[in-house]
């Protein structure tokens, strides 16, 4: 039985362009992003890969994403489901300033921190941590995305870096302090095939 789930991180946004702390904020894909979703969903058609049904966040530079790619792969129709527990972390009282400023202004070690610690959130009253991303984006997965796969279906994830992130230090079985080391690029799918048990058999990132 094949049990096969690919996350893709949506092509660049006018923020990332920018350099913007971005989280809940809702910018558009910048035509190097479009370019890179269109790859995406070449890529997969290339491996002759079909999905069952799709899954994104309620943000829009995830959603075009997705579009763009079931666009090349002739899946147009395809079932899919939004939901904000796939959503960017939130990035609290930083969200919409430039990550350079914000060095400058709390300095380098602290910015790391926010951006790439487990449990440290960024200041403000919704700012979320990786931990508080994952507390959403896990159990999801268990009741909604999981039992898709695990029934022998194909299944499309198309979200955000730290979404995924939380995401994939469950999957790769990655501690705290690993998981700051781990970039998701955009645009670039990654293919996880499960076990009968849930645990990943194997994984590939492919080139686009």
């Amino acid at each position: 039985m094949e049990r096969t789930l690919v996350i893709v991180r949506h092509g660049q946004s006018e923020w990332n362009l920018k350099k913007l702390f971005t989280g809940w904020r809702d910018p558009d894909l910048t035509e190097e992003g479009i370019a890179e979703a269109i790859s995406a969903g070449k890529v997969l058609a290339e491996r002759g890969l079909k999905f069952d049904i799709a899954y994104t966040s309620k943000l829009i530079r995830a959603r075009n994403t997705l579009t763009l790619m079931l666009k090349e792969l002739g899946q147009e129709g395809l079932q899919t489901k939004e939901d904000e527990a796939l959503n960017e972390r939130n990035y609290g009282d930083l969200a919409g300033l430039n990550k350079d400023d914000a060095r400058k202004t709390w300095g380098e070690a602290q910015v790391h921190i926010w951006r790439r610690s487990y449990d440290t959130p960024p200041p403000g009253k919704h700012g979320e941590s990786l931990k508080d991303t994952g507390a959403r984006v896990w159990p999801y997965y268990l009741t909604e995305i999981l039992p898709r796969v695990m029934a022998g279906e194909n299944v499309l994830v198309s979200a955000h870096g730290n979404s995924l992130r939380s995401l994939v230090m469950v999957l790769d079985n990655m501690t705290p302090e690993s998981i700051t080391r781990l970039n998701i690029p955009t645009g670039v799918p990654m293919i996880y095939k499960l076990s009968s048990d849930t645990t990943v058999a194997s994984k590939e990132t492919l080139e686009i």
